[in-house]
């Protein structure tokens, strides 16, 4: 049996029209809710994390972590065995966005509506025009940053959709019946070239995660025994890494045949195997573009995942936000001092271990701010081999923390 995806757009009447699908169809219900438990089932970890994955826009550090590829991932996995079942599913929720486009079984369908129209039914539950607005722009924040992260483009471009309805004052019975008439076309049947389709889509994804357990996040393909590598950046040994790669899918079941190749962008920035063991979540907070800059290239060059902003008030933000493991922070800088960041990110984040490194301090700044909590206190210049050390040993101060 084919199933239906719905992608949300909110205050449209999804829900209603999901769940009226779903009872005349017979089609199992199935949302982001059921996913995020599934995946915590097989896989472990967090829901709270995995929605954070799902709905949130995507970390600064996740270069260095290759967190939402790895959550994608899973995702991918669960939703594969799904559509493998007989029965069909109702798929309600921003997963739709992962099912591939080549699984034609799968009628993809969003319902939208003039954002003044959404306000107003919005407002109907009880709320304000302000709140409406908000939860509206929270909503379309999350279903844009997924698919941009997926496929480079807004969540409402109709490319991505095989249905896309317009409310237009219809009601949900209207929208419904437009639905069951498309979904009863040929070109939604269960066939065996669409099952192959959820098979190669399972393949894929398994490779993927070996792929990404091992620190490198490569696109895949897969046809059939055969899976396809793209090579998205560039890389001093091609040939080595081509081999590797190739090496690494081989020891997939069922996969015979592997092509690596290189992307069109493959000159644009340089490929790197990510290492998880090693820092990955490294705020750099200084006034001095030029000398962040250099920093941090010379700390990811040594494996180190490094983000770096300019002044405190971003500092601050990021720490709110996505909770680095470690920050390097300087004194003297324009808007907040250093000290005042310092105290501010403890207050927000204390298990976030804080390298002082600075060209401007007095003995008594370094005594203040080892007594708010600071993890060290350098002094420019820094030789990076000493910087390298001091965030390497917070580091692993901050994760002996976090485990327990």
């Amino acid at each position: 049996m084919s199933s239906i995806a719905i992608f949300p757009c909110s205050s449209t009447d999804g829900s209603a029209i999901a769940n009226e699908l779903s009872a005349q169809l017979n089609l199992k219900m199935y949302t982001d809710t059921d996913l995020f438990n599934d995946t915590v089932a097989n896989f472990g970890g967090s829901a709270e994390k995995l929605k954070k994955m799902m709905y949130d826009k995507t970390s600064v550090f996740n270069q260095f972590t290759l967190e939402k590829e790895s959550s994608i991932n899973k995702f991918r996995l669960i939703l594969a065995d799904k559509l493998k079942d007989p029965d069909g599913y109702l798929f309600y929720g921003l997963h739709a966005a992962l099912i591939p486009q080549t699984i034609t079984e799968v009628l993809r369908v969003l319902v939208v509506d003039h954002k003044k129209d959404r306000i107003e039914r919005a407002m109907k539950t009880g709320i304000s025009p302000k709140e409406a607005r908000k939860n509206i722009r929270k909503h379309d924040t999350s279903a844009f940053n997924l698919t941009d992260h997926l496929y480079k483009k807004e969540a409402y471009d109709s490319s991505l959709y095989d249905l896309v309805i317009p409310v237009e004052k219809q009601s949900v019975n209207d929208i419904v019946g437009k639905i069951i008439k498309f979904y009863h076309k040929t070109s939604v049947l269960r066939t065996e070239e669409s099952q192959a389709a959820v098979r190669n889509m399972k393949t894929a994804a398994i490779v993927e995660q070996k792929l990404l357990v091992d620190g490198h996040n490569v696109p895949v393909k897969a046809d059939g025994s055969k899976v396809t590598l793209t090579v998205e950046n560039s890389v001093f040994n091609f040939s080595g890494l081509q081999k590797y790669l190739t090496t690494m899918a081989l020891q997939v079941d069922y996969v015979k045949e592997v092509e690596v190749k290189k992307s069109k962008s493959y000159e644009d920035s340089v490929y790197r195997q990510q290492k998880f063991e090693l820092p990955s979540k490294v705020l750099f907070v200084d006034d001095e573009k030029e000398f962040v800059q250099t920093v941090s290239q010379r700390l990811i060059s040594r494996d180190v995942g490094t983000y770096g902003v300019f002044n405190g008030e971003e500092a601050l933000e990021i720490i709110n936000e996505d909770r680095p493991d470690v920050m390097v922070l300087d004194l003297k800088m324009p808007g907040l001092h250093g000290i005042e960041v310092l105290r501010r990110a403890k207050e927000i984040a204390p298990e976030v271990e804080v390298i002082i490194l600075t060209g401007h301090g007095t003995i008594k700044d370094e005594q203040e701010c080892m007594e708010l909590g600071a993890f060290a206190y350098l002094n420019k210049p820094v030789d990076i081999e000493q910087l390298s050390a001091a965030i390497k040993a917070a580091n692993n101060k901050a994760v002996a923390q976090f485990s327990h």
